[in-house]
């Protein structure tokens, strides 16, 4: 028996578990990972509230991100062995456990260079940066990009790259030490948007022309006037709804300025095992070359989910946050 956080029905932080479970062996294909450090993100919380997307089976053990050794391995499987650092994001679901299987195809090495804890928070966050400035919308030199949440985790990481692709960086955060944190993580602008009307200022800023992309992870609140700011024939690119599910979007709101709009899904970016590798490489390498520094501000025990899951609801964190087993 190992320990970990399970779901019996959807709800609040409180329906988060502490509970013993079991997990049997790796069978073929399979490799059995006793997790170091876990990785939080927003996803967790929209299974544990059944909001857009929804687990399979009941009860569940939520988490798409971790770090750990690999203690054992199925038969027969080449490749991995006892001892290697591994990471893994997406599915199967279940990294918030001691241990847990997994298909080795699903996980990628981890250069000695990286540190557990960082590699576990910067997996998913990196891998989704990577696919939205370098996939959805390859940005270039002169390019002006808009990010939302900026000192977010995903939001730290997008203006820390945008910056080194040699974009003018927009962020908007909601605090005065956030907005110290994004000028740090390289926004050239930097707008606390409780403050002032982020449209305004983008327009100000661009004098007029708009931004080229916007990378929206706030949904409801931000989305039209993130339309609004974007230049004739730009991107807006929604990847998550922390605020709740934008207003529908006739169409004729897109055709006003030939916009492109996209809801991308990582998973979908990253179902080969070429592109996964692709994608992570690169992030591993942004993180050891120093082009992307990892903030992790906040460690929780793996036993107190419950208390991440309310702080980063209530946006009390910023950067990454983990859960140590």
């Amino acid at each position: 028996m190992v320990k970990a956080i399970q779901i019996h029905e959807l709800g609040g932080p409180e329906v988060l578990k502490w509970e013993d479970v079991k997990i049997g062996e790796p069978k073929e294909g399979e490799i059995r990972v006793k997790n170091k450090a876990i990785g939080i993100n927003f996803i967790d919380v929209y299974f544990r509230k059944g909001l857009y997307y929804k687990a399979d089976t009941m009860p569940f053990i939520p988490g798409m991100e971790a770090c750990g050794v690999v203690t054992a391995v199925g038969p027969g499987l080449t490749g991995r062995q006892v001892g290697d650092l591994v990471a893994y994001i997406g599915t199967p679901m279940g990294s918030y456990a001691e241990e847990q299987i997994l298909p080795a195809n699903k996980v990628v090495p981890v250069p000695p260079s990286i540190d557990p804890i960082v590699a576990a928070s910067v997996m998913l966050k990196g891998m989704t940066a990577q696919v939205l400035l370098r996939q959805c919308f390859k940005v270039e030199p002169g390019h002006t990009v808009l990010v939302h949440a900026a000192a977010g985790g995903v939001g730290s990481l997008l203006c820390q790259w945008a910056n080194a692709l040699g974009a003018t960086v927009i962020g908007t955060v909601s605090t005065k030490e956030k907005a110290a944190q994004a000028k740090e993580d390289g926004c050239h602008h930097v707008i606390i948007y409780k403050e002032e009307d982020f449209v305004a200022r983008v327009t100000e800023i661009t004098s007029d022309n708009g931004v080229d992309v916007v990378y929206d992870s706030v949904g409801k609140d931000t989305f039209q006037g993130s339309l609004a700011c974007l230049k004739t024939r730009g991107y807006m690119v929604s990847f998550g709804q922390a605020s709740g599910r934008p207003d529908p979007v006739p169409l004729s709101a897109l055709a006003a300025k030939s916009l492109f709009l996209t809801r991308p899904a990582l998973f979908q970016y990253t179902a080969t095992r070429d592109k996964l590798l692709e994608a992570a490489g690169e992030v591993f390498a942004n993180v050891a070359s120093g082009v992307l520094r990892v903030r992790v501000n906040h460690k929780y025990s793996l036993s107190h989910a419950a208390q991440a899951h309310a702080d980063l609801e209530n946006r009390k964190t910023s950067g990454s946050a983990v859960l140590i087993p």
